[in-house]
């Protein structure tokens, strides 16, 4: 089993780095998921252990379902103190960069990443990374989940004897989310070797799926129903569908961030379905939808955000976002899924 990623020099860089530094950041994308907050708050336990106190900051809110993830109390949010955020890039002496590949995955905290004088370390497994100036980059678009990647930089830098259950449970809560509970880009053997190791830290991993997946307000199970039952717009010759959320439904269902997580896997129950796609209206910002995309064995949803969505991703796990309004976008969809027409039938 090679766990090992990391070419010898990369090792020394990282532990040159990391001895040298006081001051360290870590951080995560826009609207931070499982992955994000796992493999910042997994990385940043390591850091603990080697005697450093690192700042953990994300641009802004994350679902409810993830604030039981041990020492997520210590993530601090741009939005709600970008003084607080901006002081730590300015002192900082190390920055690490996790789960994005590009500065703009973080929208407004990008001017403290670009402006800060410390040295630059990225853990990614997203495709086409973008960080000229990063003093050690670590891509893997190949592994699960930046977790994936965490688990294997600590095995490899021999921190994970030394690891406990605070470690391991975002490590594992980080994998589990970005393959959707393993049941798409998780085909590599080393996973499930990386799985019982995390299990020797005494993790309950039937409990944190359901503190996950199983935590809906009555609210947003109706909400759920609601867009299958009256939003789905299913294309059956094309094997793919698509739906849209307004901001006045998500008023109405009395929305709150994770309401709607992986709905967008749902359409793909169906009988031979290949591509399913959302569209959800920007709850702040005027005349802004986001997108979901997700996609069975090789078709390439990922390509498709990258045409039509101005997005990008992993083969069947995309996203992206669209300037316009939730018909326009409607309208994008459609045009999507019809130029993708002899891939999908």
């Amino acid at each position: 089993m090679q766990i090992n990623l990391l070419q010898d020099t990369e090792v020394a860089t990282l532990n040159e780095l990391v001895a040298a530094s006081q001051r360290i950041v870590i951080c995560g994308h826009k609207s931070p998921d499982g992955d994000a907050l796992g493999s910042c708050l997994g990385w940043a336990e390591y850091l603990r252990s080697l005697g450093k106190n690192p700042f953990i900051c994300v641009p802004d809110a994350y679902p409810d379902f993830l604030k039981w993830l041990p020492c997520s109390e210590r993530i601090v949010r741009y939005d709600k103190h970008p003084d607080v955020v901006s002081e730590a890039f300015d002192k900082a002496d190390l920055v690490f960069c996790l789960d994005f590949n590009s500065s703009d995955r973080i929208d407004e905290m990008k001017d403290c990443l670009l402006s800060t004088k410390a040295k630059v370390v990225v853990f990614d497994h997203h495709l086409n990374p973008v960080f000229p100036n990063a003093d050690l980059l670590v891509s893997f678009p190949t592994c699960s989940s930046t977790c994936e990647l965490v688990f294997r930089i600590v095995w490899q830098l021999g921190g994970f004897e030394s690891m406990n259950r605070k470690w391991a449970v975002p490590v594992y809560c980080g994998m589990m989310t970005d393959t959707g509970g393993f049941t798409y880009n998780s085909t590599n053997p080393d996973i499930y070797f990386i799985i019982s190791q995390l299990l020797t830290k005494g993790i309950d991993k039937d409990k944190i799926y359901r503190n996950v997946f199983n935590t809906y307000s009555p609210w947003a199970i109706r909400f759920r129903g609601y867009v299958m039952c009256q939003k789905l717009n299913v294309i059956d010759e094309l094997h793919a569908s698509y739906y849209s959320v307004t901001k006045e439904e998500m008023e109405r269902f009395h929305f709150i961030k994770g309401d709607l997580e992986g709905l967008v896997n749902e359409p793909l129950r169906i009988s031979g379905h290949k591509l399913s796609i959302s569209l959800r209206e920007d709850v702040e910002k005027e005349n802004l939808v986001l997108v979901s995309l997700r996609s069975y064995d090789d078709f390439p949803c990922n390509k498709v955000a990258a045409e039509f969505f101005n997005g990008g991703g992993h083969l069947n796990a995309s996203g992206g976002k669209l300037f316009c309004n939730i018909q326009e976008a409607e309208q994008i969809a459609r045009k999507a899924i019809q130029a993708y027409a002899d891939m999908l039938r």
